[in-house]
């Protein structure tokens, strides 16, 4: 049984290369930018629970995603 993929890697390679400027690029970088990735989404989820619970609402809300994800992106910006 071949085994299954989570994102579509040569879609992912393909928007690197074209963002690289003719940078040499690691054979796996688009695992790295995909695990990257998750790790922010994890966060984000995280913080946003937090700030609902804080403002007393029942769950995750669009208006507790905008209020956490200026932080979170200063944090994965590299």
């Amino acid at each position: 049984m071949a085994p299954t993929s989570l994102y579509p890697r040569n879609t992912v390679k393909k928007i690197v290369k074209a963002h690289a400027d003719d940078r040499p690029l690691s054979k796996n970088v688009d695992i790295l930018i995909f695990l990257n990735y998750e790790l922010f989404l994890m966060e984000l989820v995280k913080e946003a629970s937090i700030a609902s619970k804080q403002s007393g609402e029942r769950g995750i809300t669009a208006r507790s995603v905008r209020k956490v994800r200026e932080n979170c992106l200063r944090k994965f910006k590299g």
